[in-house]
């Protein structure tokens, strides 16, 4: 059964430490392999990374070009990132920005917005409604979240990168691809990737399910 969490700030805080104490596994894992297959062909231009944790897709972006803003509630990762960043030479193409995501906003809009398993403390279908309107015109939305499954007898995934512990996501983090595409306007938006996965990762006994999505909005 999934617990019911508060994804403030002393939960993240928590959970990175937590990682570091196990050897950090998250903190060291590399990019979604769905970030490059979904944005690999787009021209380089302005990216944000909400809830970017450690920083592997922010720092993959920057290594391809892009000129990353990636945001976190949490000290403890965004200071691992950021020497993930030294050590991949992609520094001055990365701006860290510790925020909570639910009252943050930014001064522009970007060309990309991702967003990989970030669960913020408000309902998680607004998360992506409220991160997409920071989508310049043309620009693209990446969505990749924890899908919701019924099945309680499979373990499911855990929480940031898919790192978890064998034990479900919670209930409140976890969506639907139909949950989140209905979210999307077709007047507003041109969906180019709607799917749902599931992958197994080296040294993890438990298949990850996820939903990805990427859209376009219109000019």
């Amino acid at each position: 059964m999934s617990e019911q969490h508060e994804f403030d700030k002393d939960y993240w805080e928590r959970h990175w430490h937590q990682d570091h104490d196990r050897s950090g596994a998250m903190s060291t894992s590399p990019a979604h392999p769905y970030l490059a297959r979904e944005v690999g062909a787009l021209a380089p231009g302005s990216a944000l990374d909400a809830g970017c944790g450690a920083g592997a897709e922010a720092i993959s972006l920057a290594a391809h070009g892009w000129q990353v803003t990636a945001v976190d509630i949490a000290p403890v990762a965004l200071a691992r990132a950021a020497e993930r960043a030294a050590e991949s030479g992609v520094s001055e193409r990365v701006r860290w920005v510790e925020a909570d995501l639910t009252a943050w906003a930014p001064q522009t809009r970007f060309d990309l917005v991702t967003t990989h398993y970030a669960h913020p403390a408000m309902p998680q279908l607004a998360f992506y409604d409220r991160v997409a309107g920071w989508v310049a015109p043309g620009g693209t939305l990446l969505i990749v979240g924890h899908l919701h499954t019924s099945d309680a007898s499979e373990p499911g995934h855990g929480h940031a990168h898919g790192h978890g512990h064998g034990h479900r996501p919670p209930d409140e983090a976890s969506v639907t691809l139909a949950d989140i595409t209905a979210g999307l306007d077709s007047t507003t938006w041109e969906i180019i990737t709607a799917e749902e996965h599931r992958r197994t990762v080296p040294g993890r006994e438990a298949p990850l399910h996820d939903v990805v999505v990427r859209a376009t909005r219109r000019l």
